[in-house]
């Protein structure tokens, strides 16, 4: 299966992130195991975090050229939310 583009993503607590794809699904990502990652500890800011943005096509998420993730990692690892979680 080829994975989903990603249509949203919003910064939640915690320092997870919602990611909605473009077949409906919603998937909660955690990112605090990326805070030991030096690439990833500018993401401690919380308003650093609260900026991160959809890649144009829908390939992944970034928040500046150095602090990315694609939409495999996300597809992968993210843990889906049942649609009554977030309504």
């Amino acid at each position: 299966m080829d994975t989903p583009k990603i249509l949203s993503v919003q910064a939640l607590e915690e320092k997870k992130l919602l990611v909605k794809f473009v077949n409906d699904v919603e998937k909660i990502y955690d990112c605090n195991p990326l805070l030991s990652r030096e690439m990833f500890e500018v993401l401690k800011n919380d308003a650093f975090f609260k900026s991160v943005q959809v890649d144009s096509g829908g390939y992944g998420i970034s928040w500046n050229d150095d602090a990315d993730l694609s939409e495999y990692e996300l597809w992968t690892n993210g843990v889906e939310v049942a649609l009554s979680e977030n309504k």
